[in-house]
């Protein structure tokens, strides 16, 4: 079983920047594509970013241009560097290792945009 912990979550004024972290706890972690979602409130959970194992990033587009994904396989750990944030991206964020049908999930952090 793949533990996944997330950190970096917090309040934030609109305009400002956050990075949350995730580490994995698995010896293969350059096996999985890892991800990024987000459940806005009252609203379903949403894809915000994927890095895939040979790096390759996909975004959602009303996250293009200001979120940035990234792994380090050395750490075990992924990242979402997010700026110019705004007030609907306020979000739990979870992270999720992906490999075939096998999914892990991270208890999530919190991240709110207000001023």
């Amino acid at each position: 079983q793949v533990q996944l912990v997330e950190s970096g979550g917090g309040l934030v004024q609109p305009g400002g920047s956050l990075r949350l972290s995730c580490a994995a706890s698995t010896t293969v972690f350059n096996t999985y594509t890892m991800g990024w979602y987000r459940r806005p409130p009252r609203t379903e959970r949403e894809l915000v970013a994927t890095v895939t194992t040979g790096g390759t990033t996909t975004y959602a587009d009303s996250v293009k241009g200001r979120f940035t994904i990234s792994r380090d396989n050395a750490k075990n750990t992924v990242y979402l560097e997010m700026n110019s944030l705004q007030f609907q991206d306020t979000a739990i964020y979870y992270c999720n290792a992906r490999r075939t049908i096998i999914n892990h999930w991270g208890q999530g952090t919190q991240v709110t945009v207000s001023s």
